[in-house]
Parts: structure tokens; sequence; C-alpha cells
């Protein structure tokens, strides 16, 4: 029988109170005959739950005093600790998640606490950092040590299983091996799958807005990703573009009904199961140690992850055929990675896991850095220009570029790099401490910082990436040229762990030469169609826009005028709604 997380909470949670309270009781009563004593039992039952009332309640107490003894035992101090209270910790959090700016409430704890602080959700005790030196130890150098530890698993298990995001150990290296040769350069090198569903989602495009209506840019790049990815891994294209561009919705003044083609695809309902359990799942990590009180009658995710299933299966089932193809001689050899994984095992919900892991990496991170790519050339007409400038005088106007083509783009690049700069796909992550940790003092201290064992150190590339100390006072700009000029050396070469868009150390994304190769694709094809880009503001939903208090704070926040948001990946809340102006023969 399947418990629910609640329920399971609730029994362990009975287990560790009321089991230790029964084994003394029981050895009180037995003292008690053995020496002949009286004694009532409202008494036995008052001295066997009393202690461990005690301990439930000041637990965290002495554990935190035994942590500052041991860091004062290493010649360190615990970072310094959020004055909120545990439980308004854990709803701010979560109002944040919810209705505010990326990472803002942590950005005021780094103004108010330091780079790196310590804030209890729950009976949880965490750090977060948006130091270098300290996400370079979590990664790298001591990356034995930080794991994803079983508070991340229990959150994502519904939803990832034990893929290779949400796995350690030998179980994430099984994952690792098989998916290491599959982004080699001379398989992310062929761009024809690319060229194939660009050319169909800019033709749609075209479509679309000739009808007089916008479309959603994140909604067309996402199905772009899906395609481009499910060929390249699986072999088989789900032809999420064949459903068509989804229309405004209400209240707009461009309203129009979807077809039913495209409310029945079956990859619109992959795509709506998938994004509302991202949103679950993130929710409960920051809902902190009680957030299985929330899923008291079933888990949540279950059902959404049954229909992320259905839209995989068929993907299991054509892999496992072509095996038995294999076996009997009918075909060749491995093709493709959902070959090679069926090859290393007829566990299906170890491969389910993987294919649905891949998914998020191969659509969710790549579609994220294209919709925050078009909203910047939006928002800066001249990098627009200069960018097709270098797109024409290399590719020219029609020509498909090359994998040379596009290495030899420096200022695409450095476009790419600065988007990932500003708004990085995966703007939060986390490790855990397997054993204590002794880091560098931060700016400003003397005193190293003591991690205990067990502790989930919470780091944010998003924010550490936006810091004027440590990319200068224009830190909060977008601007390219950072990645051309005399402040690359002054501050990234010097110092490279300040750039993590893609992680560090021995998990980095393998799929990062492949993000860049697609992004860079699309975007080159983009522009050899498209001359000017604007946002259709009109057509977004009005939960979507940008509140009015936000106009004023310093850098993006105050300029920006769509909504970022993320859970897994970063994203546009309500979509990117856009009208973009066909290049004419004479541009």
């Amino acid at each position: 029988m399947i418990v629910s997380p609640g329920l399971d909470f609730i029994g362990r949670a009975v287990a560790q109170l009321v089991l230790p309270c029964i084994i003394a009781y029981g050895t009180l009563t037995v003292a008690c005959n053995l020496l002949t004593l009286e004694a009532p039992r409202w008494a036995l039952v008052l001295f066997s739950v009393i202690p461990r009332l005690l301990y439930f309640f000041l637990g965290p107490s002495l554990e935190d005093r035994r942590n500052s003894r041991d860091a004062k035992a290493h010649g360190a101090a615990l970072p310094p600790h959020i004055d909120v209270k545990p439980f308004e910790t854990s709803r701010r959090i979560i109002e944040n998640f919810k209705a505010g700016y990326p990472a803002e409430l942590f950005l005021e704890w780094t103004q108010k606490f330091g780079q790196t602080f310590r804030f209890t959700v729950g009976l949880d005790q965490r750090v977060f950092t948006t130091e270098p030196d300290h996400v370079k130890v979590i990664l790298a150098t001591q990356f034995e040590t930080f794991v994803k530890g079983p508070s991340v698993f229990t959150q994502f298990k519904s939803l990832l299983g034990t893929g290779v995001f949400n796995s350690d150990g030998e179980m994430w290296k099984f994952h690792r091996s098989i998916t290491r040769p599959f982004f080699s350069k001379e398989r992310i090198g062929d761009f024809e799958i690319f060229d194939r569903h660009a050319e169909d989602a800019l033709r749609q495009a075209k479509s679309r807005l000739a009808e007089g209506y916008p479309i959603d840019f994140q909604d067309l790049v996402s199905r772009f990703t899906l395609d481009s990815a499910t060929e390249f891994l699986f072999k088989n294209d789900v032809l999420s573009l064949s459903a068509g561009l989804p229309y405004p919705d209400q209240p707009s003044p461009f309203a129009k009904a979807n077809s039913l083609t495209f409310e029945n695809h079956p990859s619109n309902a992959f795509v709506k199961a998938f994004v509302s359990g991202q949103d679950v799942v993130t929710l409960r990590g920051r809902s902190g140690t009680f957030w299985p009180l929330k899923e008291i009658w079933g888990d949540v995710v279950a059902p959404l992850r049954k229909e992320v299933d259905r839209f995989v299966e068929p993907f299991v089932k054509e892999g496992m055929k072509r095996k038995q193809e294999k076996v009997e001689g009918k075909t060749g050899e491995t093709e493709t990675l959902l070959d090679y994984l069926v090859d290393q095992t007829q566990d299906r919900e170890v491969i389910k896991d993987e294919l649905v892991n891949l998914l998020v990496a191969s659509r969710d991170t790549t579609a994220s850095l294209l919709t925050f790519s078009l909203y910047m050339l939006i928002e800066h007409p001249d990098i627009t220009r200069r960018l097709r400038t270098e797109i024409l005088s290399t590719v020219g106007p029609k020509s498909m570029p090359t994998y040379d083509d596009i290495r030899s783009m420096k200022y695409l690049r450095a476009f790419l790099n600065e988007v990932l700069r500003l708004y990085p796909a995966v703007p939060v992550n986390s490790r855990t401490a397997t054993k204590p940790v002794v880091l560098a003092p931060t700016a400003g201290s003397d005193n190293p910082i003591y991690i205990p064992t067990g502790t989930r150190v919470i780091y944010s590339v998003f924010l550490m990436q936006r810091r004027t100390d440590l990319w200068g006072p224009d830190a909060l700009e977008f601007d390219p040229d950072r990645w051309l000029d005399e402040r690359l050396q002054k501050y990234l070469i010097k110092n490279p762990c300040i750039f993590l868009p893609f992680n560090a150390g021995p998990r980095i994304c393998l799929g990062q030469q492949f993000a860049y190769n697609e992004s860079s694709f699309f975007l080159i094809r983009l522009l050899q169609h498209f001359s000017s880009f604007s946002l259709a503001s009109d057509a977004q939903p009005p939960n979507s826009l940008p509140p009015k208090e936000w106009a004023g704070k310093e850098g993006p926040q105050g300029r920006d005028k769509i909504l970022p948001a993320s859970h897994l990946t970063m994203y546009v809340k309500g979509g990117l709604w856009v009208r973009m102006n066909e290049m004419k023969e004479f541009d």
C-alpha cells in the first residue's frame, strides 16, 4: 500500500516521540518491581513522557549549542543567524516564491547578515551562501562531502524518481556514465535536427503574427526544445509544434479560443502536468520540515507524475522493442541515449526516471535561456542590431550556421553569457554536508565558517552573478561587452567561480555545449527571419505583470517589464508575449 507523505511523516514522528516513552515506561516499571517500590501509574507516565518532550522542544537549542562548541573547537564559528522566527521564515519564503522577485528575500537577508548566513525553516537549520569560494568547495573541492541528501531526495522523488538530478552515489554515477557519451562534440555538432524544428517554429510564428495576434515566445521555444530533445535523445520527435501555438487568454483584447488539436495534444498534457509538479516539489522545499503535513490524504505530485509517465511510456516501449530487434539481428548498433539506457537496465522505473530528468535538462533550461535572450533583445535594440550584423556577416541572411560558424561568433557567445549571468536557468540549488566542514571567512570577517554534519547548504548563482563587488559597479546592467573587454580579465579570469550557470565540479552540466549550440542556432535563425521585436504587454495575463512597488528598485527588478519566476528553472510568469517584424529582402 502506498502511504501518503503526510501519514508517513506522522508515523515516523509518532515512532520517534512515543517509542522512547514506551521504552522508558517499561524500564521504570521493571525497575520499580525489582526494587519493590510502589509508584502511581501517573507518575511513571509523567517521568516517561516529560524527558522526551523536553528533548523534542529543547533539542534544536541544545544542538545549536553543541554545534557552536564544535565550531569553536575547529577554530571557526557558525554563520550568523537571521533574526526571524522559524515559521515566519517559512511563510516569507513561500510568499516570495509565489509572488516575489526571484531570491528577493534572500537578497534582503544578505544585505543585512552577509553573504553566508543561517536560517531555520520548521525544525531544519539551513545555510545560505552567495560566496564563490564556498560554492567552489561545495561543488568541486569537497564534492564527496556535499550530496543532494535525503531531504532533497524525499522532496523530489515523486516527480524525478531516482534520476540523475535526484540521486547520489552509485545511482548518480550510473546515470552520469550513460549520459556522458551522448554529448560529445560529434553528436552535438550535427544541426540538422535544430534546423528542421527551428524552421517549423518560425514558420508558425510568422503565420500567427500574420493573423494579427502576438505570440507567446516562451511557449514557442519550449516546443522547439522539446521536439529537438526528444529526437536527439530518443530518436522519436513528439511533434509538440504540430499542436499549433496558443492564443492569448482572456481578458486580453486579443483573446481567442485555442483549437481542439491544441487543447488535446498529448505534449500539452505532459507539459501542464510537469510544470505543476515542479511548482509543488519546489514549494515543498520552501516549506521546510513539515511540508508532508500538507499532503495528508495523498501525494499531490503522484497523479501529475502518472500523466508524465503516459507521455514517457511510449519512448520506453519503443526502446525495448529496438533492443529486442537488435538481439534478433534486425537492427545494428546502439544509436540513441534511450537505446544505450535500455541496454544497461531492464528496470522500467529507472528508465522512465532518467528520461524525465533528461527532459528537464534539455527542454526547460534551454527554453529559459532563449526566452530571456529575446527579452534582452527587446530591451536593447542596439544590441539586437549589433548581433544581427555579426550573424549576417558570418552566415548571411539564409544559410544554415555550422558548428564552426557558431564558435567564431564572439559577440553571440558574449550575449548568451550575459543573459545567463543575469537570468541563469537554475537560480538556486543546494547540497547537504555529510560531515563537518570549515569554510573560509567571508569578506569583513576573520572567522572561518563551520558547517555541521547534515546541514543543507543553499547557494544562489542568481544573486552571486549580480554582486557588484564581484562583477564591478555595473554588475546590474546588461552589457555583453564585459565578456570581451578588460572586465573579463579583471573579474572573471581571476575568479572563475563567480559565473556558474551550469554548475561546476563532477556534477557540471553535461549538456552545456549542447545548450550553447541550440540557443545560438535558434537565435541565428530568428535574426535571419525577423528584424525587430517588441513586448505585447496588452496580451500578457494581468497577474503576470510586475507589481508597481518594483518600480524604482535597484537593478533589473526595477526595470523588468515581465515577471521572472522559478521552480526548478527560471521562466517568465504568464509567458513572454511578443510581436515580431519580419526581415525584408532590402533589410
